[in-house]
């Protein structure tokens, strides 16, 4: 098979794909004929003919997928104008903890925000698939660690925790938080959960309010 053939199994697998594919996957397609490098040669050319399409071809934590190019969304969106409804500012506060901080047990979340986290706020970032446990901290009690999940990163558009944006200044931590809220809705016919505002209790760290007259969260210093 020549390499032209092998581009165009490669690209009609992937367009076909529901689900981001794994190298090794790739490899089945050609009866593992095709090396890793090879076919990791081919993604990269593949990715340059597709440079001034609609569409790119990108690397993310799950494997290889096609996905629509952040400019095109406004146009995207006119087929689909119902938005799915927004997470409160606690809820992605704590995500933005999780993932900047990870493995954090609920206590570790607390401490950082400085008030309680309920309990629907993390069953929240679980259904949505963006978090999980992934073992237990030898303290009293061993509480459960928390960290963030292949699928969170896939819906970034990240291939690693080392892509994710700086957190250094409040616009740059507003941002992010505009970000997690502006991600694809999960596909699922499963009923969101409510989202509640937070109230006085679900606060956050920092006192000066931001641009829309809510205060930024903190994650500067080191964890607990």
């Amino acid at each position: 098979m020549n390499t032209v053939q092998a581009k165009r199994v490669l690209e009609t697998a992937l367009i076909c794909a529901q689900q981001p594919l794994q190298v090794r996957d790739m490899r089945v397609l050609f009866d593992d004929s095709l090396g890793v490098d090879t076919i990791k040669q081919l993604l990269e050319e593949l990715q340059l003919e597709w440079t001034e399409r609609g569409v790119e071809l990108v690397c993310v934590a799950s494997g290889w997928r096609f996905q629509s190019r952040p400019e095109m969304r406004e146009y995207l969106d006119r087929l689909h104008p119902e938005k799915p409804p927004r997470y409160s500012r606690a809820t992605l506060e704590t995500l933005a903890i999780i993932a900047y901080r990870q493995p954090v047990t609920r206590g570790d979340m607390e401490d950082i925000r400085g008030v309680t986290i309920s309990s629907l706020i993390i069953k929240q970032l679980e259904d949505r698939g963006w978090i999980e446990v992934i073992g237990h901290r030898e303290a009293p009690g061993r509480p459960a660690l928390y960290a963030t999940t292949r699928h969170f990163l896939d819906d970034l558009g990240l291939a690693s925790l080392d892509q994710l944006p700086l957190m250094e200044s409040p616009a740059q931590q507003a941002g992010m938080l505009d970000m997690l809220n502006e991600l694809p809705a999960p596909v699922s016919d499963a009923p969101e959960l409510p989202l509640t505002p937070p109230d006085e209790s679900e606060g956050s760290l920092a006192s000066v309010p931001d641009a829309d007259g809510e205060p930024p969260f903190a994650l500067t210093g080191s964890q607990p």
